[in-house]
């Protein structure tokens, strides 16, 4: 099984904007009850996606600067990179998540 990888502002550029392959970052904070439930969805699609699209992990309470350039306003998000620049983005947690995160991340391929 994947797992994403907690990630800091001084390695945002090189892991995501300079990624060669799509990157979906997931912006959470630990006081998010939400982002809880949608690690284990992000963990999986890592497994499935492996090799093809890198996960990330970016708490927005130790990197608020990052968050605040890409408008995260709520949490979870979860935003997809693609070439240096967001491709895609879902914000929350339903049901509906997984499959929407496999959609976004078929078209960034």
């Amino acid at each position: 099984m994947g797992r994403s990888v907690e990630i800091q502002e001084a390695t945002f550029t090189e892991v995501v904007l300079q990624a060669k392959t799509p990157v979906l970052v997931d912006f959470w904070a630990p006081r998010c009850m939400p982002c809880r439930s949608v690690t284990p969805v992000v963990d999986e699609l890592a497994g499935e996606y492996e090799g093809k699209v890198s996960f990330v992990r970016l708490n927005v309470d130790d990197n608020p600067r990052i968050a605040g350039k890409y408008g995260v306003m709520s949490l979870p998000t979860l935003m997809i990179f693609k070439n240096g620049q967001p491709f895609s983005s879902m914000v929350g947690f339903t049901g509906e998540t997984r499959g929407g995160l496999k959609n976004s991340l078929d078209s960034a391929l």
